[in-house]
């Protein structure tokens, strides 16, 4: 657990501060929360309304999230005293974005949400399942997570050519504020959208449905494409894109919790979401290092009161679903789209880059992208899935290939990796500078 500076107690530290320490983490918790909210809420709702989710289901799972969000958060937090963020999936819901309706609606889509949450919780309990998720090559977990990314981030270059000036002043409130703090640029532009629709779009008050949030519990149904195509991918993200970074964020940070029991209780949250439309719950990664850094107080002890405000953020944004969903249907076409695609640009960015790293999987990497972005759909199963099997039948190819030209070489003689030399165009001409790091803003 993490403890005060040396030679001071918690108290005294606070004491010292004359309470400034508390503000600090109060004011972070709210601006995690309001980030989190304002940069990915478009995406949630628009990957809720891929597998058929109407208006009402779509403003039930947004409330769902939200509020189990922010009792999760507070929980953890408070039980462990450590800054326990939480989130839902962002890259889950970028996953629902990219897939079409299953077969069976809605319902099916739900089943899926609950198998996720099974899964989640079975790898906070058997480590085995957790480590499995690891043990997935990082460059083909990323390259599946940009191809899931990459048609959601054309949204604002299409934002711009069917409505120019509402597209362009998003796109550049968001490019100018990011120069300025990148961690605003996105909910600057959220600002400026809304803005902009509500004082340039005639708005009929019929259309707009129930202002009030009303949970909608919709029956699961379970079939085996849902489980492989929607269930299985979302549980890969979520646990490679979102649980295991939050727990390095913690750790960057000098905290150092168990990840069995937050995966866990994640997962127990992620089930009492999902039959009322929320898709997944989990450790927060990058709000994570709002709460569980400086901007949060000098006393690292008091730190878990930042995540604890963010948490009943979370569920006071809950009653604000249904206004949600209404800005959302009286939008004119592709401006949401085109936030929830800058909110996104980053992850891709990041993701491309650390798929692309290694010149000997590349090849791989590149082919799990391809599949991935083209949404084949086969036996009901989305194209991430394939993708995913793609890449890694061509990984394993190259993997055995690699051994055994390890294996004949002379001692001594290093064996060439598969796909450099004159094959992989600039490999052959000497070594040149080696592959960028990845945004980690």
């Amino acid at each position: 657990m993490a403890t005060a500076a040396p030679g001071k107690t918690a108290e005294s530290t606070d004491a010292g501060l004359g309470g400034g320490g508390a503000w600090r983490a109060v004011t972070a918790g709210v601006i995690a929360a309001f980030v989190g909210f304002a940069s990915s809420f478009a995406v949630v709702l628009e990957g809720l309304a891929k597998v058929g989710a109407t208006h009402a289901q779509a403003a039930s799972g947004l409330m769902a999230l939200l509020v189990t969000m922010g009792i999760c958060a507070i929980f953890l937090s408070l039980r462990s005293r450590l800054p326990i963020s939480i989130a839902w999936s962002t890259p889950g819901a970028a996953l629902l974005a990219g897939s079409a309706v299953p077969h069976g609606g809605f319902p099916v889509a739900v089943g899926a949400f609950l198998v996720t949450g099974v899964l989640i919780v079975a790898s906070g309990l058997w480590q085995p399942l957790g480590r499995w998720v690891s043990a997935i090559p990082a460059p083909l977990a990323n390259a599946m997570l940009a191809g899931i990314l990459l048609p959601l981030c054309l949204a604002p270059a299409q934002a711009v050519k069917s409505d120019p000036a509402i597209g362009l002043a998003v796109v550049l409130t968001w490019a100018v504020v990011g120069s300025v703090r990148k961690l605003y640029a996105v909910p600057a532009a959220v600002v400026v959208a809304v803005v902009l629709i509500a004082t340039t779009t005639h708005i009929r008050t019929d259309t707009l449905g129930p202002m009030w949030p009303h949970p909608v519990a919709v029956a699961p149904h379970f079939t085996v494409a849902a489980v492989v195509g929607i269930a299985l991918p979302l549980y890969v993200v979520t646990m490679a894109s979102q649980n295991i970074p939050g727990i390095a964020v913690l750790g960057a940070n000098g905290y150092h919790p168990r990840p069995g029991p937050l995966f866990g209780w994640t997962g127990v949250f992620s089930l009492l979401s999902a039959p009322f439309g929320g898709h997944a719950v989990n450790l927060a990664a990058i709000t994570a290092a709002l709460c569980a850094g400086e901007e949060a107080g000098p006393d690292r002890s008091r730190r878990y009161r930042a995540a604890a405000t963010a948490g009943g953020v979370y569920i006071l944004l809950g009653l604000a679903a249904s206004a949600a969903v209404a800005l959302v249907n009286a939008a004119p076409p592709h401006i949401i789209e085109a936030v929830a695609g800058l909110a996104l640009l980053g992850a891709l960015a990041g993701s491309l880059t650390a798929a692309m790293a290694d010149p000997g999987q590349r090849e791989a990497a590149v082919v799990t992208v391809v599949v991935t972005v083209s949404g084949v759909t086969f036996f009901g199963v989305s194209g991430a899935f394939w993708g995913l099997l793609a890449g890694g039948a061509l990984y394993g190819v190259r993997h055995w290939q690699s051994r055994r030209a390890a294996a004949a070489a002379p001692a001594g003689v290093p064996a060439q990796p598969q796909g450099a030399g004159p094959a992989g165009g600039p490999a052959a001409a000497g070594p040149g500078p080696g592959p960028s790091e990845p945004d980690r803003s």
